[in-house]
């Protein structure tokens, strides 16, 4: 996928795409709600049956970023990547703390607690605004992007692929014999481009680039940088096919 940046706006440029099915476009969220989670954490099942009731409601974008340092004890996360860990490295990095830990719940990129804790959630949930507006429309196979000028600083613009749901059997490990339920399960994530608040952007992306054969959905991040590491969430939407 190559990028440019043209008048302070991001274009993208890239083969067309199927015409899209039926779709939820979720806009104006208040939060988002990242679930640093794995398959070997049996603490993990209570703040994933809340990740998904938190997915399903329109004024929050959740995200679960699957990490893979439990994989040792011998039950590989069949959803870990390393780099969902590197994400939530950064994020302690940022805080100036070198400790992970599952499972962890971070709302728009500054308030973390432990995972599950539906009051913790809630609070951090009732003061949680996002100022950025991130406008998507799906048409003729492509998804259109617009982040107009807003007053905040610059930041950068984040692709997310994940898969909405997921019913996964545990025939061993710490849940044995369970089949757990996941909710927006990220895939993958790309980095598009720079946010300029002054100038806005706009980017227009071919779905059956950025849908591979795993997920069914993105979400758009704008997120401050902080030096390299990831700051606030200041705007999202998503995407669902």
């Amino acid at each position: 996928m190559l990028s440019r940046v043209l008048s302070g706006f991001i274009a993208l440029t890239l083969a067309l795409a199927a015409p899209v099915a039926a779709a939820e476009i979720k806009l104006a969220p208040r939060a988002v709600v990242e679930l640093f989670t794995s398959e070997g954490c049996s603490s993990c099942q209570k703040a994933n049956a809340l990740l998904a009731t938190l997915a399903d409601r329109a004024d929050i974008v959740a995200l679960a970023w699957h990490v893979d340092y439990w994989d040792y004890l011998g039950w590989p996360d069949s959803f870990g990547r390393p780099e969902n860990t590197a994400r939530q490295r950064a994020y302690a990095t940022s805080w100036g703390s070198s400790r992970l830990f599952t499972p962890q719940m971070i709302v728009n990129g500054a308030t973390a607690f432990v995972g599950g804790q539906a009051e913790s959630a809630e609070t951090a949930l009732q003061a949680a605004n996002l100022p950025v507006a991130v406008l998507l429309v799906a048409e003729d196979g492509r998804l259109d992007i617009d982040i107009p000028p807003a007053s905040a600083t610059s930041a950068t613009i984040w692709l997310v692929s994940f898969i909405d749901r997921v019913d996964a059997a545990m025939p061993r490990g710490q849940n044995p014999d369970q089949t757990l339920t996941y909710a927006q399960i990220v895939t993958g994530q790309q980095l598009l481009g720079m946010w300029q608040p002054e100038a806005g952007a706009r980017l227009s992306l071919p779905l059956d680039e950025v849908l591979d054969g795993r997920s069914n959905g993105v979400a758009i991040l704008v997120q401050a940088d902080r030096n390299g590491l990831p700051g606030p969430i200041l705007g999202a939407a998503t995407f669902t096919r």
